[in-house]
């Protein structure tokens, strides 16, 4: 019998799963095969980090097998959705730094990922939409995946973010072209581009608007 999952189980069970520990949630997930020591690693790297983490990185982990692996990935996977997604109702942006906090999920992501919020007239957040996943690139990123969602939505105005996995914000020159290329389409449908938002490491960003680059 394992000691440290039945334990684990008995936590989870007796008080729930807000007061049980992370560790003892992740000896929950993997099973009767569950050790300290490793449940003790992968807690250590903290919620935000084991979402991050794919299959095939999470069975790098000494006693980590396929379907381990893929209960932790879906589990925390669904938590790190669920906290994108799931931010308060009528959030306003009044700022680029509130919208740098409602893109703040972004910095733990190991990929780019361009995602759009789409606002009322009294700038609060309607819906906010994965567009594109992967490197950003002005002939592949095209206007009409974010402004077709707008006009669905009758959004008075978007604002799109996406992240550098690298940690360095600075916005490139592909950046700076999808930008005023999404700027000019919101011109002519008349939804306004309110700012680009570029998402870097330890909470820190670069407003396109601020830039001048709208």
């Amino acid at each position: 019998m394992n000691d440290h999952y039945e334990l684990a189980k008995e936590e989870l069970s007796f008080y729930g799963n807000e007061n049980t520990s992370l560790q003892n949630i992740l000896a929950v997930l993997i099973g009767p095969k569950a050790s300290p020591s490793i449940t003790g690693e992968l807690s250590g790297l903290g919620v935000d980090r084991l979402a991050t983490l794919s299959i095939e990185e999470l069975k790098k982990f000494q006693g980590i097998g396929e379907t381990a692996a893929k209960r932790i990935n879906s589990a925390f996977g669904l938590a790190f959705k669920i906290r994108k997604f799931s931010k308060k109702e009528n959030y306003t942006i009044r700022s680029p730094q509130d919208a740098a906090d409602y893109f703040s999920d972004l910095e733990q992501a190991e990929q780019e990922y361009l995602d759009a919020i789409y606002l009322n007239t009294k700038n609060a957040v309607i819906s906010r939409k994965n567009i594109f996943k992967g490197s950003l690139n002005a002939s592949i990123v095209h206007p009409r995946e974010v402004f077709k969602e707008a006009v669905r939505l009758s959004a008075a105005s978007v604002i799109v973010a996406h992240n550098h996995p690298s940690g360095d914000p600075t916005p490139s020159k592909e950046d700076i072209d999808v930008t005023k290329r999404l700027a000019s389409t919101g011109k002519v449908l008349g939804i306004e581009l309110l700012d680009h938002i570029v998402i870097g490491a330890k909470s820190d960003y670069v407003s396109l608007k601020e830039k001048k680059s709208i």
